[in-house]
């Protein structure tokens, strides 16, 4: 699953928080990598771990409340072993992060102009001057119009699209190798959204920068990921192309999220739903196929009792042994797929 081509290496992953006075792993012992100027997108509902995977890249976890094990490999380093001075070296300089809601990141008190400069004051030897130059090319960068204005504004004077621009300058402005984004587009309209992930695109182009998508949008994934991981109750249940998961899903719950898309030329008027929802950290269950709650007209034989990745095709991983079983809900036949 890892070359030495990787950009970013994750073995054996797990960050558990702790309840009261118990730690319940959010992520459970996943293993992926990026690749250079690679998009790789993790996908699934709300609460299946996919944010604390990226927060836990960037070392953005209470250490009181919190337990990570595992490796997280980039440029001959374990990012796991990182105090917060060398977590601060590397955040904005070497990984960038774009946060899912731009006004919440974003200061309010400070002007837009400051809050690019600040990575930049942080992590370079420029001088005043250029970074007040940077700050605007970042600002034409990014597609904003009339930069220098934009750059006195404060985040309240700017519309929602602009301030997702203004939090990717900001995660672009050091240049870094690593681009983590979190929901990029979730709180903005479509034509928003496909102007957003159009830039993404050409700034990837232009800095071969890795990207790694958070999303729960399939929408998105098909329009800019080379190879996705689906996450389900912090595990990863299916990894795979682009192009082999939107073709070839394998795991019951791909095919679910898969078959639960609004088709516009589907003759049924109904929509299809998952049944159930994502299990509380609290009640997770910790043995057998975290899924099969949700598909209980699949029996229990066709699961595994501790369900491993299984390497299908080459590049193609399913978790459990279920999916040679699964049908969706009402179809005839059943049996193996």
């Amino acid at each position: 699953m890892n070359t030495a081509n990787d950009l970013l290496t994750i073995r054996n992953l797990t960050t558990s928080f702790r309840i009261k006075e118990t730690y319940h792993a959010a992520v459970e012992d996943v293993s992926l990598s990026l690749k250079k100027n690679e998009v790789l997108a993790i996908v699934g509902e709300s609460g299946c771990g996919k944010s604390t995977l990226a927060t836990t890249i960037v070392g953005l976890h209470n250490e009181i409340n919190t337990k990570v094990t595992g490796d997280i490999l980039y440029n001959n380093q374990n990012l796991t072993q990182l105090n917060e001075q060398k977590f601060n070296d590397l955040r904005g300089n070497d990984i960038g992060f774009i946060f899912q809601d731009p006004l919440s990141a974003l200061n309010p008190l400070m002007r837009i102009g400051e809050q690019i400069a600040e990575g930049l004051m942080y992590h370079t030897k420029l001088s005043k001057q250029q970074r007040e130059e940077r700050v605007i090319e970042l600002l034409n960068q990014v597609g904003i119009s009339n930069p220098e204005r934009v750059a006195r504004q404060f985040p309240h004077q700017l519309s929602g699209g602009m301030r997702q621009r203004v939090m990717i300058a900001i995660a672009l402005s050091c240049k870094p190798s690593i681009l983590i984004a979190d929901e990029p587009t979730t709180a903005l309209d479509v034509t928003i959204q496909a102007q957003i992930l159009d830039l993404l695109k050409a700034l990837q182009s232009e800095t071969e920068t890795g990207i790694i998508l958070i999303t729960h949008d399939l929408g998105v994934v098909a329009e800019i990921a080379d190879r996705v991981a689906v996450m389900y109750a912090g595990e990863v249940v299916e990894e795979a192309t682009v192009q082999e998961l939107f073709t070839n899903a394998k795991h019951p719950y791909t095919r679910s999220l898969l078959n639960s898309i609004p088709q516009s030329h589907s003759e049924n008027e109904r929509l299809e739903v998952i049944q159930g929802m994502v299990p509380s950290l609290v009640n997770l269950p910790r043995d057998g196929c975290r899924f099969s709650a949700r598909i209980p007209w699949i029996e229990a034989s066709a699961h595994e009792s501790k369900p491993q990745l299984h390497e299908i095709a080459p590049g193609h991983f399913v978790r459990c042994t279920c999916w040679k079983h699964f049908h969706l809900e009402g179809e005839e036949g059943g049996g193996p797929v």
